[in-house]
């Protein structure tokens, strides 16, 4: 009898020790840095008066990634190459038959690929990576 009763407080008791998290963190993520980066976000998680886990964390949260060339970007790339193998056979063919017959295609071709360049270069991303 009294065992049964032991039992049932022993059910009845709360488990000793810290109270599990809600969240458990059991990945591991390796970030390569070099040391002036890793002075650098040191630096920034000191100023927040967090840990270089818990920033990296909240920097993760707010981060806005934006791919580094848009499917029209590349796009525009692929015209730019074709333009330039055009300019490539259009100087070829001046120095076969001389600049003044293939004046006007070149510069033609010329106002063409200022063109593309300016669609191309007016990004409006900034990053130091580029």
């Amino acid at each position: 009898m009294e065992t049964a009763q032991m039992q049932r407080q022993s059910e009845g008791k709360k488990k000793g020790g810290r109270p599990a998290k809600r969240v458990k963190r059991n990945c591991t993520l390796v970030v390569r840095v070099t040391e002036t980066e890793r002075l650098l976000v040191a630096g920034k998680a000191r100023e927040a008066r967090l840990s270089l886990s818990a920033w990296f964390r909240a920097a993760a949260k707010k981060a806005v990634v934006t791919a580094r060339l848009r499917p029209k970007e590349l796009a525009t790339l692929r015209m730019l190459s074709g333009m330039a193998n055009n300019l490539n056979q259009l100087a070829r063919l001046a120095h076969r038959e001389g600049l003044l017959s293939v004046q006007g295609k070149c510069r033609q071709a010329l106002d063409e690929i200022n063109r593309t360049l300016h669609l191309l270069g007016r990004d409006d991303r900034k990053s130091d990576d580029r």
